[in-house]
């Protein structure tokens, strides 16, 4: 085996040394991105995903599809490896690939617009904090067109995300609080992360992951064990986060919405909270 020195392109991915650690960035892969669908020369706006927007499936003829396909697969790659900021939109306007209307297009330019603007953006990890903490959130069902909540979580170490979702959750919820809970069991099933963390002399012996949540009704529900609800999804549920806090695999702490690092991954949020959020998970620009 032929030793090729330190790496500096893995996969797409660049990565950087820094003084106290190392950050990956793919500012190459989003001008390539730029100028193969001609935005290059669009003006930047500051939030990935308008909050107003209402988007609904397309009855009519579809736009473009082809297009609007290759756009979202080519974003939703660069979403996987270091942009968590922009998982929500991609996930949203992923649903209208079979058939894209202009409203849809509207929605996509608007996210080219932000990675134009958020270009120099990279995912940085410290060595410090060695932590693994995890953040969970939902949003329950806003939109008329939808009958599904949407699931978000983050995964944080050594000051940087290092695994993400945002999806459409796969049963209804009839509540905030469903909603919620399912979020937190779909986080909980990274049990996985916690032992492949575990795994690296550093770590040492293992410890329960914090798992931080804002809907104090679903962890009261979860520290509880009996649950005394009739619907079965949930139920199901509860047993599964019943075991992983009795087998000390997590921990659950309650966090405030605007300090809740997973609230991004579920809606369109103003650049306030975006930014915030953003630098929590370890994107800023490369110094």
């Amino acid at each position: 085996m032929k030793d090729l020195g330190e790496a500096d392109v893995i996969l797409g991915v660049k990565i950087r040394k820094t003084e106290n650690g190392f950050s990956l960035c793919q500012s190459h892969y989003i001008e390539k991105i730029l100028k193969k669908f001609g935005c290059h020369d669009e003006i930047p706006v500051r939030t990935p995903y308008d909050p107003s927007a209402c988007l609904k499936k397309n009855k009519g003829d579809s736009v473009s599809q082809a297009d609007y396909a290759k756009i979202i697969g080519s974003i939703m790659f660069l979403m996987n490896y270091t942009r968590p900021d922009i998982a929500y939109a991609v996930s949203r306007l992923s649903r209208y690939t079979h058939n894209p209307n202009k409203d849809h297009w509207d929605a996509l330019r608007r996210l080219l617009r932000y990675l134009k603007g958020t270009m120099n953006l990279c995912l940085h990890f410290n060595k410090y904090p060695a932590v693994l903490e995890g953040f969970c959130d939902a949003n329950w069902v806003t939109d008329n067109d939808e009958v599904s909540s949407t699931s978000g979580y983050v995964f944080t170490l050594g000051g940087g995300a290092i695994s993400w979702k945002s999806a459409k959750q796969t049963c209804i919820a009839r509540s905030t609080m469903e909603s919620e809970f399912i979020a937190l069991e779909l986080a909980g099933q990274k049990e996985w992360l916690r032992n492949l963390v575990c795994d690296v002399p550093l770590w040492g012996s293992s410890v329960p992951v914090s798992l931080h949540c804002d809907s104090q009704a679903a962890i009261g529900i979860a520290k509880n064990y009996a649950y005394n609800g009739k619907r079965r999804h949930i139920r199901i549920r509860h047993g599964a986060v019943k075991e992983l806090l009795k087998g000390g695999i997590i921990s659950l702490e309650y966090v405030r919405s605007e300090r809740n690092l997973a609230d991004p991954l579920t809606k369109g949020l103003t650049r306030r909270i975006i930014l915030e959020t953003s630098r929590a998970m370890g994107l800023k620009p490369l110094e």
